[in-house]
């Protein structure tokens, strides 16, 4: 046939052709959702431009490439020979699928149509024979002629949350928080030598090398040397547009989706996103381009201004929070100088502006004030005065004797709030610590001191991921750390799901209720608590009900 009777923005030639829908997606149309794929599953992915029903004995002549033919049988083939030769011509055609009605004239496609279909990967679908084809075709057209006004919509509000992100705080962690939920995949921010500058965990979909990236807030050395072998790492630092990344089971590696991150010529990151069940659609591509160019923007902003705060005198501190090794020699002796006790307990704290960057003179002076009163106080309480500015921030250190709410008091402006991390020992510990603040910034509205520990709990309810892991990591690791703390760790998890009832919790475990009193004895001096405080008891709940949920 030389021509079809799709509309320009389908036609083959069109420079304006949207994303077609898939195989794929059209069964999830309500007209087919009685519909049966019985063969062809690898070729679910097919283009499906428009939909032709025939029916007559030599249908592949007028069904056009990319069209979904709709048949009755009627004129069907009846010699497997015949049927096998008609399959081969439509996978050949480039037809995109087969829905046959059953089974009024045919029963069911034949094993010998089911087998040819497998090896050309082309869609058989048996559709009741009670759905009017008519429907089928109206939904079908309906939602082709739709998609391309979808995809500019759904763009154009990506493009907004990702510009609104970058507007209200304009660092890679607001902005991997603002993506991953755009795409419905897993994202991280890498620099070109694998080092983490931001994540996003949506779900518990992960492999091996990304669960060693978060742990160690790096890229393991064998997917960098993978890469490298594989040229991909070549072709990702000349690509202005996404690159592929197969997966390679011989190192626990997933496919990925590896967007650059360009200022001008120069390559100074990626995009990672953990492609998932099914490929990356063009949308998501675009959405990665998007979110790529805004931290462009935002590592040029940064360089900017750590050129001005280095002069400033701060960098130091704030080398001691990023730094990556612990052992280098040089960063340790600035962390002497600095007054740093790697032996004393410290927490992270950081003093949040409400003013939004890209801060002004003023604001810049506002912020450099806040430092310096962050620092007397220090001083006074007879502590290093370990402060920091970055963008809207002032970061510090504390020790555990001086309370996060004292150093937000001395300020003495309402409008000024704190994060602060966990007490940690040692450098390892301090930028620990920092994390966990920085985890909290976009909680800063819950009042004027938002410390880690207070929000875990609202966090897992909220579906924080991350949260969830430290949550349930901070209960099951120090019972898991004692001999016998399996057994430790069952008993104090049946006794919650037991509704606190000793007697029954000793019938499930099927041990004697004094050998459980003695394990609750031990579980409750390790974890520093007590089973019949109230708080204690939700906690255990409820890690007790994520963990349930976990092994289901």
């Amino acid at each position: 046939m030389g021509s079809t009777i799709l509309p320009p923005f389908l036609e083959e030639n069109s420079n304006k052709r949207s994303p077609p829908l898939t195989v794929r997606e059209i069964l999830r149309l309500p007209a087919l959702e009685r519909a049966r794929l019985v063969a062809g599953e690898a070729g679910l992915d097919r283009s499906v431009l428009w939909s032709h029903v025939v029916d007559m004995p030599d249908p592949a002549p007028w069904v056009p490439s990319g069209y979904f033919l709709l048949t009755t049988g009627y004129s069907r083939p009846a010699g497997a020979s015949e049927q096998e030769a008609l399959i081969e011509a439509l996978a050949s055609r480039g037809v995109a699928g087969v829905g046959l009605a059953v089974p009024r004239y045919v029963v069911a496609f034949s094993d010998t149509e089911r087998a040819a279909a497998d090896r050309a990967a082309l869609p058989l679908i048996e559709i009741p024979f009670e759905v009017p084809f008519a429907r089928v075709t109206e939904e079908l057209h309906r939602a082709i002629v739709a998609e391309p006004y979808r995809i500019i919509e759904r763009s154009d509000q990506i493009h907004h949350a990702l510009m609104r992100a970058a507007s209200r705080e304009a660092t890679l962690d607001d902005l991997a928080r603002t993506l991953s939920p755009l795409i419905g995949r897993s994202v991280t921010f890498e620099d070109p030598g694998g080092k983490l500058l931001a994540s996003c965990s949506i779900d518990d979909r992960t492999d091996a090398i990304r669960r060693e990236t978060l742990a160690r807030a790096q890229t393991p050395s064998m997917m960098l040397h993978a890469l490298e072998s594989t040229g991909l790492t070549r072709r990702l630092r000349s690509s202005d547009k996404p690159v592929r990344v197969p997966p390679m089971p011989e190192i626990g590696l997933a496919a990925r989706v590896a967007c650059p991150i360009r200022l001008g010529s120069e390559f100074v990151g990626a995009v990672w996103i953990i492609e998932g069940g099914e490929p990356l659609s063009e949308l998501d591509h675009r959405a990665a381009e998007y979110a790529a160019l805004v931290a462009a923007i935002h590592i040029a902003h940064q360089r900017e201004l750590a050129a001005l705060e280095a002069s400033l005198g701060y960098a130091s501190v704030l080398s001691l929070l990023e730094s990556e090794s612990e052992s280098d020699p040089a960063a340790q002796e600035r962390v002497r100088l600095l007054g740093f006790d790697p032996d004393r307990r410290h927490r992270a704290g950081i003093v949040l502006l409400p003013d939004e960057i890209p801060l002004g003179r003023e604001n810049f002076l506002r912020r450099d004030r806040i430092a310096r009163r962050v620092r007397e106080f220090l001083r006074a309480a007879g502590a290093a005065p370990l402060v920091s500015v970055l963008l809207n921030r002032v970061p510090f250190l504390a020790p555990e004797d001086i309370a996060p709410a004292s150093v937000i008091a001395t300020l003495g402006d309402k409008t000024l709030s704190l994060v602060t991390g966990r007490l940690y020992a040692g450098t390892s510990g301090a930028r620990t610590s920092y994390r966990e603040a920085v985890s909290l910034i976009r909680y800063r509205n819950r009042g004027a001191v938002c410390d880690f520990d207070d929000v875990l709990v609202p966090r897992v309810i909220s579906g924080d991921v991350e949260a969830r892991r430290t949550f349930l990591d901070d209960i099951v690791s120090p019972l898991l750390a004692q001999r016998g703390g399996k057994g430790l760790a069952a008993a104090v998890f049946e006794f919650a799901r037991s509704g606190f009832r000793m007697r029954e919790a000793s019938r499930i475990l099927g041990i004697h209720s004094n050998t459980l009193r003695y394990r609750l004895g031990r579980a409750a001096e390790v974890l520093g608590v007590r089973f019949d405080d109230n708080d204690v008891r939700f906690e255990l709940s409820l890690a007790a009900r994520l963990l349930e949920s976990d092994a289901s």
